[in-house]
């Protein structure tokens, strides 16, 4: 009878192992001593077994970077609870700028601060916010972050305050112009809604033309092509687009890439990838193996939730195509080409 009563504890006790041990594995913590120990301990078999480890014990090391950690903590205290905050996707977070109704997407590399984060792009902006405010919070933020960034210091806290004091100075700048046009065209016609003194190049829309609308994984697509003649030109027309479309403004990336001939023989090419990586060099590439010269395009795509891994390139580069091909800058076969002014 005793033996089948150590039997029965030695089982029981191999059990709890057993289980002990599969959990420390699913937290990445392994410890074989204690366990071994246990059953080296004399007597033990006999007396009742309580574990001291909670099995639902969060895990002790947190695959997060312990910078990174830290400095979430640091900046949520300072500018209030979920002033940074994670997202679905890896290493990916959304900072609301104090003081502004906008936000960020921002990319932390697993070895920050060794490496600076990207910006990825505005997350959103509120219904207040001016046009073109987001876009332009996106720029002060890379120049900003470029100047302060060091290698292995973390900077978030530095940038967030320059990038404050940079802002809250552009919009003293901004009031006092636009009071001093208030009073030079107070006896003037009224001007269109969205128009902005001193730019007579913007009052009229770019010609864009459209592509049709790809969604992947709730992932959305969206080319529009426009002839340019210069590199100014070009700047103006995807300002144009930010300032005065707030869809295109909040997306979560606006690739951007121009090819133009110029007088003389000079030629100008250029790309922006706006946070999605090596995405501006492709579609350049697309146009150069098209030959196409003195044309824009905008690939807009607002982020789902899901990674699309290589295929959102695809997905880029025949949204792109489809709007060459339906601003005629391309001869296609078979099919009729619709374009699609906006």
């Amino acid at each position: 009878m005793n033996g089948s009563k150590k039997l029965f504890e030695t089982r029981e006790l191999l059990l709890w192992l057993k289980v002990k041990i599969k959990v420390n594995l699913e937290h990445q913590v392994v410890n074989l001593a204690q366990p071994l120990a246990i059953l080296a301990e004399p007597g033990l078999l006999g007396a009742s077994i309580e574990p001291t480890t909670d099995l639902h014990q969060a895990p002790t090391i947190n695959s997060m970077n312990e910078d990174l950690h830290n400095e979430i903590e640091a900046i949520n205290s300072i500018y209030g609870d979920n002033s940074l905050v994670g997202t679905s996707e890896d290493n990916v977070y959304i900072l609301q700028i104090p003081e502004r109704d906008a936000s960020l997407r921002i990319e932390f590399p697993p070895t920050y601060p060794t490496i600076p984060p990207a910006i990825l792009g505005s997350q959103s902006s509120g219904e207040k916010t001016r046009k073109g405010e987001a876009a332009h919070v996106v720029t002060v933020f890379r120049d900003v972050l470029g100047r302060l960034f060091r290698p292995g210091e973390v900077c978030l806290f530095d940038v967030i305050e320059e990038v404050s004091n940079t802002l809250a100075e552009t919009s003293e700048s901004l009031v006092d112009h636009n009071q001093q046009n208030t009073e030079s065209t107070f006896d003037a016609e009224p001007e269109d809604e969205g128009q902005r003194p001193g730019d007579q190049a913007l009052y009229n829309p770019p010609p864009w033309t459209l592509s049709d609308v790809v969604v992947e994984l709730k992932s959305v697509f969206i080319a529009r092509c426009a002839p340019v003649s210069s590199p100014d030109e070009a700047k103006r027309y995807l300002q144009h687009l930010l300032d005065s479309d707030k869809k295109v403004r909040s997306a979560t990336h606006n690739i951007t890439a121009w090819r133009i001939k110029g007088e003389n023989g000079v030629t100008y090419q250029d790309c922006d990838d706006d946070g999605e990586t090596a995405a501006g060099g492709r579609v350049l590439h697309l146009m150069q193996l098209m030959d196409l010269w003195n044309v824009m395009v905008v690939v807009t795509r607002w982020y789902g939730g899901h990674q699309l891994g290589p295929k959102r390139f695809s997905i880029i580069n025949t949204v792109a195509r489809d709007a060459f091909v339906k601003g005629g800058l391309v001869k296609e076969e078979s099919s009729t080409k619709k374009k699609g002014k906006h």
